[in-house]
C-alpha cells in the first residue's frame, strides 16, 4: 500500500516509523525542512520529498498519482485540509486523513466529507490525549484504559501490588475469587519482559498486567491486582494549552480542578471559558505556589505543558510534596521509560495515543479499533470477521483450533450486544468482533494471513 505522510514532526515521524515497519507499505514523507528529512531517512526505509506539503508539484514528486492514502500531519490545520482537497480534486486519492487541532473546524459537523472539504477522517491528537487522561483519572491505579466495541469492552493495564487479592496466587484463582465475572488476562510484563499468561502463572508484585473485561467489571478485576483506590476528586493541571484546557473542561463538572498557567493572557482567556475550574497564573514548578495550593491534598497532578522537561520537573516536585499521583506528558519514549520507573506514576505519550487512531484508518479490512501499547512494541486491535466456514479460516472454528502467532492472544468476542471472553472452546461466528492482543507487533503480518478471506488486519 502506498502511503504519503505530510509533516515530519513528532506525530509524522511516529506514523512513518510504525507504517514503514510493515512490509506491505511503501511510505513517502514530505516536509519543508530538508535536515529533518535527512535524519528520518537515515533511520527508516522510506522515501522523502522536500517541499510544500499542499503543493501539487510536491505531491506529484511524492507519487500522489498512485497513492492509496494521504496522511496530512503537519502543524497547520489549514495546510492539512488544503492538501487533502488538492489530492482529491486533482488526483482522486482514495483515502485522505488529516490532523485537525482546532475545535472550530471539528465541531462543524458538515465541514468535512461529501459536499465539504475532502477529508475522509480527521484526527485531533489533543482530543485523543484528553480522553485518554480522563479515563486514567476515572480508574485510579490504571496505567492504560482502552475502549473496544464502543466502550462495552475495555483493555486495562495495571501494575500488580502487594495487597491485591491475586498477587502471589495462580492466575486460575481469579475465577474462584470472581465466579460471576468474565475477564481475560491478555499479557503480563515482568521486569520489562513479556510472560505468557497461563492458568498456573503466579502474579507477582510489580507485574504489569493487561486484562480484558466488560466495562462494568473493570473495577472488580483491578481490585484483584492491587488495593482499591478512592476515586480521584482533586485534580491539579499544569499547563493551559489545548490539552490542559480540554481536560479541565472535561473534568470540572465532577472534580475539583485547579489549572496553573504561566502566561497571564492565556490564563485570563481560559478562565473566562471554564465554569468551575480555578485558574492560577504561575509556574507549576514553583514549590511555594504548590504548597500554597495544598498540593499534598491533590489526588492527581497532571503536567501537560509544551515542554516535556518542565513536565518532568513539576510532576516530580508535586509528587515529592505529597500529590497522590503524578502524570507527565512526554514526547521522547526514552524519557517515558525512565521516569515511570522513578518518581512519576504515569508517562503519557501523545504519539502512542495518536498512532492507534491513525492505524485504525490505515489498516485494510474491517478494522474497527487499533491501540498501540508499551511505546509501540505491542498492539491491541478489534476487527470484524466476514464470510462463512468455507471462505474464512476462523469462522466456525474454536479458538483452540486457530493457530495464532507467538505472543498473540484472542481475548474477547463481541457478538451483537454480548461480550464473550474467549476460552479455548469459544467458536467464532460471522460478523463477530474479535479483540486481539499482540505482545510483538512484528507478528501482525502473520496474523493477517490467518484472517485473509474474512478480515485483514493490515
Amino acid at each position: 500500500m502506498k502511503i504519503i505522510i505530510l509533516g515530519a514532526g513528532q506525530v509524522g515521524r511516529t506514523a512513518a516509523y510504525h507504517l514503514s515497519r510493515e512490509e506491505a507499505n511503501d511510505v513517502t514523507v514530505i516536509d519543508i525542512e530538508e535536515s529533518t528529512l535527512r535524519e528520518l531517512q537515515d533511520r527508516l526505509d522510506i522515501r522523502t520529498v522536500n517541499g510544500n506539503a499542499a503543493s501539487p508539484e510536491t505531491l506529484e514528486a511524492a507519487g500522489i498519482n498512485n497513492a492509496d492514502i494521504l496522511v496530512a500531519l503537519t502543524n497547520s490545520d489549514e495546510v492539512n485540509m488544503l492538501a487533502c482537497q488538492v489530492a482529491w480534486t486533482l488526483y482522486r486519492t482514495p483515502k485522505k486523513i488529516a490532523r485537525v487541532r482546532s475545535s472550530g473546524y471539528t465541531e462543524r459537523g458538515n465541514l468535512f466529507g461529501e459536499g465539504g472539504v475532502a477529508v475522509d477522517v480527521w484526527i485531533s491528537p489533543e482530543q485523543l490525549v484528553t480522553e485518554y487522561i480522563a479515563r486514567l483519572i476515572r480508574y485510579p491505579g490504571a496505567l492504560q484504559v482502552l475502549d473496544f466495541a464502543e466502550g462495552r469492552v475495555r483493555l486495562v493495564g495495571v501494575r500488580a501490588l502487594k495487597g491485591g487479592l491475586l498477587v502471589g496466587q495462580q492466575l486460575r484463582t481469579l475465577r474462584e475469587h470472581m465466579p460471576k465475572t468474565e475477564a481475560r488476562v491478555a499479557a503480563i510484563y515482568r521486569a520489562g519482559r513479556s510472560i505468557k499468561p497461563e492458568g498456573d502463572t503466579v502474579i507477582e508484585d510489580g507485574d504489569e498486567v493487561f486484562f480484558l473485561a466488560a466495562r462494568k467489571d473493570i473495577r472488580g478485576v483491578m481490585n484483584e491486582m492491587r488495593r482499591e483506590e478512592a476515586p480521584a476528586r482533586r485534580v491539579v493541571i499544569a499547563g493551559g494549552g489545548n490539552i490542559g484546557f480540554r481536560l479541565a473542561r472535561t473534568l470540572e463538572a465532577k472534580n475539583q480542578v485547579k489549572l496553573i498557567e504561566r502566561d497571564g493572557k492565556r490564563a485570563r482567556k481560559i478562565a473566562e471559558r471554564l465554569q468551575n475550574t480555578i485558574v492560577l497564573q504561575g509556574d507549576a514548578a514553583d514549590e511555594e505556589l504548590l504548597l500554597e495550593e495544598n498540593i499534598d491534598s491533590a489526588d492527581v497532578f497532571a503536567s501537560l505543558t509544551n515542554s516535556e522537561e518542565a513536565n518532568i520537573l513539576s510532576a516530580m516536585l508535586a509528587k515529592r510534596l505529597g500529590a497522590h499521583k503524578a502524570m507527565a506528558l512526554i514526547n521522547k519514549p526514552a524519557y517515558a521509560d525512565l521516569i515511570e520507573n522513578g518518581a512519576i506514576d504515569i508517562a503519557i505519550s501523545p504519539q502512542t495515543v495518536t498512532i492507534g487512531s491513525l492505524l485504525t484508518h490505515v489498516r485494510r479490512g474491517d478494522v474497527v479499533r487499533v491501540h498501540s501499547l508499551r511505546r509501540g512494541a505491542a498492539e491491541a486491535l478489534e476487527a470484524v470477521v466476514h464470510g462463512d466456514a468455507d471462505s474464512s479460516k476462523v469462522i466456525g472454528r474454536r479458538v483452540e483450533d486457530i493457530s495464532l502467532p507467538q505472543g498473540t492472544t484472542l481475548g474477547a468476542v463481541v457478538r451483537g450486544e454480548d461480550v464473550i471472553i474467549a476460552h479455548h472452546d469459544t467458536t467464532i461466528a460471522p460478523d463477530d468482533h474479535l479483540i486481539l492482543f499482540s505482545t510483538d507487533r512484528r507478528h501482525i503480518d502473520a496474523v493477517e494471513k490467518i484472517f485473509q478471506g474474512s478480515a485483514s488486519f493490515l
